[in-house]
This record gives structure tokens, sequence and C-alpha cells, in this order.
């Protein structure tokens, strides 16, 4: 029975480059979805960046009352920009406009996508998107993060990483006089240059480095050597990155983020490579905004293994 005094949760996802929301009862009953452009505080202005949050939200709650919902859960990539003041207020704003009155737990990516993956308190989650980060997680919090630097000082692995990987084998492949083929041709005709050092410096150079994450699908989809060498040095740095955040060899490890797809190649070679390694079989992270709302209700459910099984299958 699910009467009008029944208590909701909200949980949120939010990325650079899209934003989720869901809405469910303790049973685990989804009542409300929502989505939205990217809200990380990193990549966006802070008004721009709650107005997504705050978009996903309000299409998630539909005609349910706010007032009904007794948890929220809000993670993001940048949370740390939660304690910002200027921030800050920007969100208490937008978010009375919402009527929540419960109290709003903002989380790691991290923390979300160990519970997309596994209702267990702690372990490790690796992400690998445009960036990479790995999270020790305990007690579904953070304890320790590894990596995450960004473009410039790391993020080892990752969509961005690839794509400058495949610029610079293609700079040596011209440098050596190598028929250009392969990994080398699709990342030429994919800046719109001919195959020459001084063009494709400058191509590369000429827009926002982090679009260098557009070639990533380009070294996942050749054949050729130089691409099979990229993405194996890719997995080899993700379980590095993991191994460094891992609290025991026994603890789950839960992979979330584009290039660690069971079907993508960087996610084949680093279950690969973690296998080589004697680590468990990693697991593969479920829907976000589904975990967040999990977290949310946690402390509120009779059941919060049963509502994880009912959310996240």
């Amino acid at each position: 029975m699910h009467g009008e005094d029944t208590a909701l949760v909200l949980g949120l996802d939010v990325g650079g480059t899209s934003s989720r929301a869901l809405v469910s009862d303790l049973t685990g009953r989804v009542l409300g979805t929502g989505s939205a452009a990217g809200g990380n505080p990193n990549s966006h202005p802070p008004a721009k960046a709650v107005a997504q949050m705050a978009s996903a939200a309000r299409e998630a709650l539909g005609a349910h009352d706010p007032s009904r919902v007794r948890g929220c859960v809000l993670g993001m990539a940048g949370v740390s920009k939660m304690t910002d003041p200027d921030f800050g207020e920007f969100f208490r704003l937008e978010w009375s406009r919402l009527g929540l009155a419960c109290e709003t737990t903002p989380v790691s990516d991290g923390v979300v996508a160990f519970a997309a993956g596994t209702p267990e308190p702690t372990g490790t989650a690796l992400i690998a998107g445009t960036g990479a980060v790995a999270e020790r997680v305990e007690d579904h919090r953070t304890a320790v993060t590894v990596g995450g630097w960004g473009w410039l000082l790391g993020d080892e692995g990752s969509a961005y990483w690839l794509g400058r990987e495949a610029v610079r084998a293609t700079l040596r492949s011209l440098e050596r006089h190598a028929p250009v083929e392969g990994l080398a041709e699709a990342v030429c005709a994919h800046l719109g240059v001919p195959a020459e050092r001084k063009a494709l410096i400058t191509a590369a150079n000429a827009g926002d480095p982090i679009r260098l994450a557009e070639l990533a699908p380009l070294v996942t989809a050749a054949e050729d050597d130089v691409a099979e060498d990229i993405v194996h040095r890719a997995a080899v740095l993700l379980a590095d990155t993991a191994a460094t955040a891992r609290p025991d060899q026994h603890s789950s490890v839960v992979l979330a983020g584009g290039l660690l797809d069971p079907d993508n190649r960087v996610g084949l070679a680093l279950r690969a490579e973690l296998e080589a390694r004697s680590w468990p079989e990693p697991l593969t992270a479920g829907p976000g905004a589904a975990a967040a709302a999990w977290l949310a209700a946690f402390p509120l459910a009779p059941d919060p293994i049963t509502l994880h099984k009912t959310l996240l299958g």
C-alpha cells in the first residue's frame, strides 16, 4: 500500500555531461526519473550547475509532494565544491524553490559508483571516463582518493589520456616517415588535417585540451599494434590506480565510466589485467541515480539489501 504519507527518497548522479535524478519509496518502487545537462561545478558556472541539478530533480519529483522526501543524496564529481560558500548559497536557494525540506547529503561520484555495484560498505571504486579516479570507500563514505588530478596533472588511462597518446603516437609515426594508416590515419582524419607534423600539432593544440578525449573512440576502434599498445598501457595504469586505493585484497572492486564498460576494449583489457594480478572478478556499476537513491534510503529502509536488489538488480 502506498499512501500519500509514504516516505520518498531522492538520488542524484551529477556529472560533467549529464545530471540524472530518481525518486523512489522505501520498497524500491521507482516513482519518477529526471535528466538534465551536466552539473559538475568544476566544469560549469555555479548557477548553471545548480540549475541543471534542480531541473533533473524537479522532473523526477513530478507531481509528488517534495515534503514527502525524507532523504536526498547528491553524488557528483567535484563534490568538494559544496563547501564553497558562494556555491552553497546558489544550491540552498535552488533547493528551497524545489520545496525539499530534508537534508541533502553530498557524496563523491566514487561513493555512488561503488554503491551502484554492490551494497557492501567497503571496497574500491574505479571510474574511467573523460578523467580517471579511484576511491577507497569505507562505510559508504570516501576514505582515500587516488588520481582524479585532471588532464594537466594526471588522469592516466582516461579518455583524455587515450586521445593524447593517440596524437603523440601519430606524431612519432610522422617523424619516422612511417606509412600513415590505422590509428594515425584516423587521428588525422578526425582532426581534419593532412598527415603532416606541423598541421597535426596545430590542430591538436587549437581547442580546449580536454577535447582530446574525443579521440578515445578512435583508439578503442583501431586494430593496429599502436592502438593495442595504448589500450594495454591504459589498463595497467588504471589497475595501478585502483591498487593504490584498495583497502585489502579481498574487498570488492566496482568499475564505472564509459571506458570500463565490459564491451569496451579498455574495460576488457583492465579486467584481464586484474585477473592476471589475481584480483576477484570486478563488479560493474549500475545506474548512478538509483544508487544515490539507495544511499538516501539506507538509514530509513527496514531491509537495505533487498532494497538494493530491487533498485539495482
